[in-house]
């Protein structure tokens, strides 16, 4: 979230008042380079949320800077007509000026060059590109603006990476500059969250819809699965009068076992479907309620749920492939290959190259009962070994402990392929199989 110095000492950051200033309650500009540094330290990239969509809306340095304004607006650093409005207030800047716009570009790379921070998220490009969310009001000296410092972060910095928060499902953005997007590295994809959190918080088992989920899970911009940033969580998500996962799915102050397993089976889908995972401060040992600016995370619930936080650690630990033997969910290749929307159970493949030890098959249910000897086909014949079931015991007690376990397909081909295998399942469950080598 952003760190742009804003008015008092508790924020979401989405007012800044002064873009070069580092926020003095969270230490100024030296405690940020120490946080980055230490961060780096620990194989932890820092990347910066940035808001040009709008200044303030108070407190603004910029403000009628020498004086000058029309209709009481912002002055030389702003729009002066109707092209001010944004949700926020009167205050776009004005992308057009040569000089605002030399502003905005400096203080991206500032944050890049100065503080070697690994990337930028862009608040609501969708009001940098245009007035009021309309396509009637386009603005295209906003999108030549983000076409520019995108690309000079591209050529000036490979490696780090350009994040859009558009939710507009718009392939454009993250398209290459000479082919007319925005040159966006990434963007944050609604067309994951949303379908996803619904089926996850539906009551009504017989109202989950798995074709929404199988659309969700193949769902990307232009070919490229690592274009989406896909999460259940965000700030927008857990605010704004929504709450957290759990306490979506169960408003009871303590989880219970539907809160926990479908949240945990969220987690499940984030970090198995293709694309970049993002998680929310909390969600690793279940943080409930809503986010708020002033109440700090309660760190005693690590230790209270440290069993779903080290089920969040396996779950990592699988997406990187750090055993050798999850390869395929590094990949851009994936087969939702099974969809019993009857029965609420999805199955798919996930490959990078393919074959035993990148070759992933994860299965999910999304209904209460247990499922046993449920038959899905499988791609190659051999051993399937269990890496992952988010039913067992070892995350929490409250599970149901279902005996799942590894398979050997027959030659009865199904769902396309031509090897197949009976699987228990257990309630709102995730199991992730793969080959040794």
């Amino acid at each position: 979230m952003p760190i742009a110095e804003f008015a008092g000492d508790y924020s979401w950051g989405y007012n800044p008042a002064h873009s070069y200033a580092v926020e003095s309650a969270y230490g100024g500009p030296e405690a940020l380079k120490r946080f980055v540094a230490a961060a780096h330290e620990m194989g932890i990239s820092v990347i910066v949320d940035v808001v040009y969509n709008h200044f303030g809306p108070s407190d603004i340095s910029l403000w009628q800077f020498d004086g000058w304004q029309e209709n009481n607006k912002g002055g030389i650093y702003f729009y002066n007509d109707w092209r001010s409005a944004t949700p926020w207030g009167d205050t776009r800047p004005d992308y057009g000026r040569g000089e605002v716009r030399k502003y905005i570009f400096d203080n991206a790379m500032m944050w890049l060059d100065d503080y070697q921070t690994d990337g930028l998220r862009y608040d609501m490009t969708l009001y940098i590109r245009s007035v009021e969310a309309s396509a009637q009001n386009l603005i295209a000296e906003g999108w030549s603006l983000l076409q520019w410092i995108n690309s000079e972060v591209e050529a000036r910095y490979p490696g780090k990476i350009t994040i859009a928060e558009d939710l507009q499902n718009s392939a454009e953005l993250t398209l290459k500059r000479d082919d007319g997007g925005a040159n966006f590295g990434s963007q944050w994809d609604a067309g994951f969250v949303h379908p996803v959190r619904a089926a996850l918080i539906e009551i009504d088992d017989a109202h989950r819809s798995m074709a929404a989920v199988r659309d969700a899970l193949l769902n990307r911009y232009n070919q490229d699965a690592f274009q989406r940033v896909i999460y259940t969580e965000s700030h927008d998500e857990v605010a704004n009068g929504n709450q957290r996962l759990v306490s979506e799915i169960d408003p009871n102050e303590q989880p219970g076992r539907y809160a926990i397993k479908r949240s945990c089976l969220g987690a499940a889908l984030v970090m198995t479907a293709p694309g970049i995972p993002m998680l929310f401060q909390g969600q690793e040992f279940l943080r409930d309620q809503w986010f708020r600016d002033d109440r700090p995370i309660d760190w005693h619930r690590a230790e209270e749920y440290a069993d779903i936080t080290t089920m969040y650690r396996d779950l990592i630990n699988l997406r990187l492939n750090k055993s050798g033997y999850s390869a395929g969910l590094t990949g851009q290749n994936v087969s939702v290959y099974h969809v019993n929307d009857n029965d609420k159970l999805i199955a798919m493949h996930r490959w990078n190259e393919g074959g035993a030890g990148d070759d992933v098959i994860v299965v999910f249910n999304f209904a209460e009962g247990r499922k046993e000897n449920y038959v899905i086909g499988l791609p190659l014949s051999g051993q399937w070994r269990l890496r992952f079931n988010n039913d067992a015991e070892l995350y929490n007690e409250q599970l149901d402990e279902t005996p799942s376990g590894d398979i050997t397909p027959n030659e009865e081909g199904k769902d396309g392929y031509d090897f197949s295998a009976a699987i228990t399942i257990g309630a709102y469950a995730c199991l992730i199989y793969s080959q040794d080598k």
